[in-house]
């Protein structure tokens, strides 16, 4: 809590009660049968967290991007899986509200901020992952709609969510060919794929989204003709911060499982929190996690005020935080020794569960090759 304001302490402990509560008791459950816990997030919306940085007058609660870091964070410590799905579909909420002209916002965003409807976003093809400024998925204008055709793929909610985000060609090559649309279940020619086995987020399902001929109206478009990649990107900058946020959370419930367990597990006659090695290695989690968290509520910031160095700060932060907080569980499992690796301990399901986060909403290697181009243009 350090540096917050009271009212950012008074939501942090709304995040974090509701994340001892509501969620911690259910994740290792949601996990091992792959639950999408659908009422348990609508809670979560009573509370303002189903638009947390959306405008007040659609239903959003108006908060900063720093605020926001803060809720995702405190969440992640009960459900990091469940946590991240619903930044997603913050950042989809958001884009709605930003982009969208009065009457998509007042027809879209109310019922996505009180999670009675949820959201996916849809950019990464099977083809175009890191590079998705080739992605293939076409719409062709038809008087007073497009006809969408293509695939996404690892579509976060994909199947069980009833908004989905589109990026999609309206035009040529690269990415000024690109604009979004926003489609919903139900639309005749959208399918989607087998749910996906995954390594971790298994609370959330996954699934290839398909558009075969989907006629959706020239009225569900955000922005302009071509607009689409800069409304992509820019959903992404503010979802780096997110998914950092939710590494962060999975990150202090991890250095906090491992504190109890050295100091309540006993090898050669004592605690094993009397041993220094241990003792460093604790002391060294502890400060790459309040390293990481200052980085990510400093990049929050700069977003929220729109400096120019917004894009590369959340890139940094974003490539930083993941690291370093998969490193800190991955530390923690193996300070539980034969124990970690039991699915009956939290631990091996804080490091299973942000994995992804070091691959997706930008891979850390995209992140890389971001902060070094913006280096090297001086």
């Amino acid at each position: 809590s350090t540096g917050l304001t009271e009212e950012q302490k008074e939501f942090q402990k709304v995040a974090l009660d509701f994340a001892a509560k509501e969620m911690a008791p259910h994740m290792a459950e949601w996990d091992e049968k792959e639950i999408f816990p659908v009422e348990t997030m609508r809670k979560a919306a009573q509370l303002g967290f189903g638009g947390i940085y959306v405008k007040p007058d659609v239903g959003g609660s108006g908060l900063s991007r720093l605020d926001t870091s803060i809720i995702f964070e405190a969440l992640s410590t009960g459900c990091t899986s469940t946590t991240a799905y619903m930044s997603i579909h913050n950042m989809c909420v958001w884009m709605i509200d930003t982009f969208g002209n009065e009457e998509q916002r007042r027809r879209f965003c109310p019922s996505l901020c009180s999670m009675e409807k949820f959201a996916s976003y849809c950019l990464t093809e099977p083809g175009s992952g890191s590079d998705a400024a080739s992605l293939l998925t076409s719409a062709q204008r038809k008087g007073d709609t497009y006809v969408l055709n293509g695939s996404k793929a690892f579509i976060s909610g994909g199947g069980d969510t009833d908004v989905y985000v589109v990026m999609c060609r309206t035009g040529g090559p690269g990415p000024k060919g690109i604009s979004c649309l926003v489609l919903e279940k139900g639309t005749p020619g959208l399918s989607f794929g087998k749910k996906e086995k995954k390594v971790g987020w298994n609370s959330q399902p996954t699934r290839a989204v398909i558009f075969e001929d989907c006629v959706v109206p020239v009225g569900n478009r955000l922005g302009a003709e071509g607009q689409g990649f800069n409304i992509a990107m820019k959903g992404l900058n503010g979802g780096r911060i997110n998914i950092a946020s939710c590494s962060l959370g999975a990150a202090h419930a991890s250095v906090l499982l491992a504190q109890e367990h050295l100091t309540v597990r006993k090898q050669f006659g004592e605690p094993l929190a009397n041993n220094q090695y241990l003792q460093f290695r604790l002391a060294e989690m502890a400060t790459r996690l309040v390293a990481a968290r200052l980085m990510v509520r400093n990049a929050a910031r700069a977003l929220q005020e729109g400096r120019e160095d917004a894009a590369v700060l959340c890139s940094m932060a974003k490539l930083f935080a993941t690291d370093e907080c998969f490193a800190i569980c991955n530390q923690a499992l193996q300070m539980h020794g034969g124990y970690g690796y039991l699915k009956d301990y939290a631990v091996q399901q804080f490091v299973r569960d942000i994995r992804v986060h070091q691959i997706l909403e930008g891979t850390n290697e995209v992140m890389r090759m971001i902060v070094a181009r913006n280096l090297l243009q001086g």
